[in-house]
């Protein structure tokens, strides 16, 4: 009996008995962590390797061919691609910056300790970011029509004398465009501005006051460095949102006129579904957004001075 006893008691069997509570207690966790992991495999890094491998072919379907280099080669000689990278960058370098100062903007003033109505503001600009993209996208059609409010509101005014070919234009499409993309995404961004500026101590602002700062020196020297890894973080989203932008051109412009428009997402779309499939060179293009990203993104970390 006194053997059996000392068995049971011994280290061993003690590590065994812990060993298996731990697993008891921690089996659950992993196998949601597997499920995890084996869903963003699945759907994510699975995808974006078979598509690095469809970049070095050509065709669709069974008609896939080999041909290594000559998607990337054909980019460079691509009038459409050209034409649509940069529109893309147009996009990038007007619309975000505009974005990003107006949602900065609206924070600070929103902030504002002493401002009525506070909630029913905040509603108002984030509103537009759970709009459907489409209907708002067929609103922004019909506003800028010929004959639609934005040119009836400046003839009132006497701003303009006939009415304007907003979606005729390539220089008035990329503006309805870039309108479009500001009015949904401000109130987004304005969000992230919203809830970092509510985490600054107030009392570092009442001791710039009591310092003779004023309100532009105490938003330069403490708002904007205490929101710098926000701004950061914004800047990165908002730059990887309009590298994809691809439902407002589609549903305004249709990347018109004459490609005017066009960006690369939807230059994907019609090689995949409008022009003769090409599947390789589709998944090409759209690696061209990978790189940009990733360049982008990298730039915007050194220009910010972060380098975790």
């Amino acid at each position: 009996m006194s053997k059996v006893l000392n068995r049971a008691g011994s280290p061993y069997l003690d590590r065994n008995k812990s060993f298996s509570r731990w697993y008891r207690k921690n089996s659950i966790g992993w196998f949601f962590i597997l499920l995890a992991v084996a869903g963003i495999t699945l759907f994510y890094f699975y995808p974006m390797v078979r598509a690095l491998l469809l970049s070095f072919q050509s065709g669709m379907g069974a008609n896939l061919e080999y041909v290594g280099l000559n998607n990337y080669i054909r980019l460079f000689s691509d009038p459409t691609f050209i034409a649509a990278l940069t529109n893309t960058f147009i996009y990038l370098l007007i619309q975000v910056p505009i974005m990003i100062l107006l949602a900065l903007f609206f924070s600070v003033l929103l902030n504002d300790a002493t401002l009525k109505f506070k909630g029913f503001f905040r509603t108002a600009i984030f509103l537009p970011c759970v709009t459907s993209l489409v209907a708002y996208a067929v609103i922004f059609k019909y506003l800028f029509g010929v004959d639609g409010l934005i040119n009836q509101f400046l003839m009132n005014l006497s701003i303009i004398s006939q009415p304007l070919n907003w979606l005729s234009d390539p220089l008035l499409a990329k503006i309805t465009i870039i309108a479009a993309i500001t009015w949904r995404w401000t109130g987004y961004n304005m969000i992230f501005y919203l809830s970092a500026l509510q985490n600054i101590d107030r009392s570092m602002y009442e001791a710039a006051k009591i310092d003779g700062a004023t309100s532009f020196q105490q938003f330069f020297y403490i708002t904007v460095p205490m929101l710098k890894p926000i701004i950061l973080f914004t800047s990165i989203i908002s730059t990887i949102g309009t590298l994809q932008i691809f439902d407002e051109i589609m549903n305004i412009t249709n990347g018109g006129p004459g490609n005017a428009t066009l960006s690369i997402s939807m230059y994907i779309y019609n090689l995949s579904f409008e022009y003769s499939p090409d599947f390789g060179y589709a998944a090409t293009v759209s690696y061209v957004i990978v790189i940009l990203v990733v360049i982008l993104s990298l730039i915007q970390f050194k220009v910010a001075g972060d380098d975790k």
